[in-house]
């Protein structure tokens, strides 16, 4: 089927890459794959960080460019032989509302159909109240809502229509260059150690994430001051180095806090999406803190690298790292616990390896393309089915 396709947080070409802007592409591939014909609706992106007065009035502005987009979309697709048969959108909060979607999927009676969707009841006042408002209306109308973080259930469901047109579906990657990646291992880690003085013999850690005020860099600075006790010699820890992946507007925050670490420490920036699978693949464990993370397209990344990952136990997380069978989880934000699981699988590369061996048999199995592809399909068409009962005779197509 046509379907229109929507990411308000941002859209799948923006030019700053994020675990989000990953999965809207990938819910375009895994579409794409089941046979059905997605096309980017629109890029407005209405994601606004500000609770000011300048806040405002850029979501004010926001909403009237939806409306705008909304009816413009309507005209173009009401007699249109491209007129999609059902709309998609990728992940609704209050600082994300869709104003195009709810409108375009009403006035062309067609599904509508929302994947990844947060709902904060304390924002029902403030200044997210009407971005909070938008996101329930359209979970309101929505003909199914899938779910990828399994910690944004309980929220969601009261707003349904039917508790029934919730589903889960599992956080997804296409393998394929991991996989491949995985077969290069020793190759690529002798390129990295010759140009980074490296000894291959000592476990290479990795963490690969933007670096942003707010979580990002609250998740940098716990995992500075993990690490900061197993790099002092009383520590007797094992050797090792950290691959830091990754910029942003924090950076010269993020490189201060690991000045201690300095002599462990490889920087090697922001790196473009086909370059991340060797990098993975040539470290020895995935460490983030994961501090108020979704899920964490990087800790699934890593371990379709055959990567095992240390993280924090955070909100969807879970969904990815299995804890015991391919990484350890520890209480987040608890630097102590942190550093007591990092200085243990240093110390223990059988445990590493089984961990390893985990990842790469669990993601593959469960974590993959084409499972996704065959979810999807399987819910759009429930989900189009239910519309079709309950469009009136003489409405539609």
């Amino acid at each position: 089927m046509r379907i229109a396709f929507y990411a308000p947080m941002k859209p799948p070409d923006h030019p700053v890459p994020s675990g989000d802007r990953r999965m809207a592409g990938l819910l375009m591939a895994a579409l794409r794959r089941a046979g059905h014909q997605p096309v980017l609706a629109s890029r407005l992106r209405t994601w606004t960080g500000d609770e000011g007065m300048a806040g405002a009035a850029s979501r004010a502005v926001l909403r009237l460019k939806s409306a705008e987009q909304a009816a413009a979309l309507v005209r173009r697709w009401r007699d249109a032989a491209d007129r999609p048969d059902l709309w998609f959108t990728y992940h609704l909060f209050h600082k994300a509302p869709d104003g195009i979607g709810p409108v375009v999927a009403r006035e062309l009676a067609i599904p509508y159909v929302v994947a990844e969707a947060s709902v904060a009841p304390k924002r029902r006042t403030g200044p997210w109240a009407a971005g909070h408002a938008a996101v329930v209306a359209a979970l309101g109308q929505a003909a199914a809502v899938i779910a990828l973080n399994p910690a944004d259930r309980a929220c969601v469901l009261p707003c349904l229509a039917d508790g029934r047109r919730l589903y889960d579906l599992p956080p997804f990657l296409d393998a394929r260059p991991y996989v491949a990646a995985r077969r290069r291992r020793a190759a690529g880690r002798a390129r990295l150690a010759t140009a980074h003085a490296l000894d291959p013999a000592t476990p290479w850690l990795i963490a690969v994430a933007m670096m942003r005020p707010g979580d990002k860099l609250a998740s940098w600075r716990l995992l500075a001051k993990a690490l900061l006790p197993l790099a002092t010699p009383a520590a007797q820890a094992p050797a090792w180095h950290l691959l830091a992946v990754g910029d942003g507007p924090a950076g010269e925050a993020v490189r201060r806090l690991f000045r201690p670490l300095a002599r462990h420490m490889v920087w090697l920036g922001q790196q473009p999406e086909d370059a991340l699978p060797d990098l993975y693949a040539a470290s020895d464990l995935c460490v983030w803190p994961a501090i108020n993370e979704a899920w964490g397209m990087a800790l699934l990344e890593a371990q379709a690298s055959g990567v095992p990952v240390l993280a924090g136990d955070a909100g969807g997380v879970p969904a990815v790292v299995h804890d015991g069978a391919t990484g350890r989880l520890v209480p987040v934000g608890d630097a102590a616990a942190f550093a007591h699981a990092l200085r243990h699988l240093l110390q223990d590369s059988d445990e590493r390896a089984r961990l390893a061996a985990g990842a790469r048999r669990l993601t593959g199995r469960r974590h993959g393309l084409a499972g996704a592809a065959r979810r999807l399909d399987h819910i759009l068409a429930r989900a189009l089915v239910r519309a079709s009962a309950r469009t009136p005779r003489g409405m539609g197509r």
